[in-house]
């Protein structure tokens, strides 16, 4: 007898509210560690020299950096909306879509607990504090924070999940 590994949707539920509260804190957490501690703008500490720093930056873009200018004003509500609209349609995901697996729900609830974690700054602050700084030379990535981290390895579970998903769906011809 073969037991079924795919948790039904209640389950399915209790796996991303875990997963986002989980992240959510994280995030948040990290955040005011870093707005108490480290003036803004500024080094805070280095953890691998000449690669990685835990710097507080203010960003009133999008992940890594994206539109953060200071010359347009519409960044808030568009990016408060946005959160919005990709909470409902991972709310929709979460209902309607057969289970794909752990990834699936993995995916969704880092999604999620991503989503939150940046839509409490922009609408507390207006912007997100961005903190992991990582660099090689004079060559910074964007600064980023563990909200963006969650949306990325989010986002990468749920494109392993389709693939897997359509594996099983589609028989290999040889």
């Amino acid at each position: 007898m073969v037991k079924n590994l795919t948790p039904n949707l209640g389950q399915r539920y209790r796996i991303i509210a875990l997963i986002s509260v989980i992240i959510f804190i994280l995030d948040q957490a990290t955040k005011v560690w870093v707005q108490f501690t480290i003036p803004v703008w500024e080094k805070g500490l280095t953890i691998i020299p000449g690669f990685f720093d835990i710097v507080h930056i203010l960003n009133r873009g999008a992940a890594f950096g994206f539109l953060n200018r200071h010359d347009i004003d519409w960044q808030r509500p568009f990016f408060i909306i946005v959160s919005l609209i990709a909470m409902a349609i991972i709310a929709s995901l979460a209902r309607s879509k057969e289970d794909d697996g752990p990834f699936y729900s993995a995916g969704l609830g880092l999604i999620l607990g991503g989503a939150l974690g940046n839509l409490l700054d922009r609408i507390r602050m207006g912007q997100v504090v961005d903190f992991l700084d990582f660099y090689l030379g004079d060559w910074h990535w964007p600064a980023f924070n563990i909200a963006d981290s969650a949306i990325c390895v989010g986002a990468a579970c749920l494109l392993i999940s389709f693939y897997q998903h359509r594996r099983k769906r589609v028989p290999n011809h040889i």
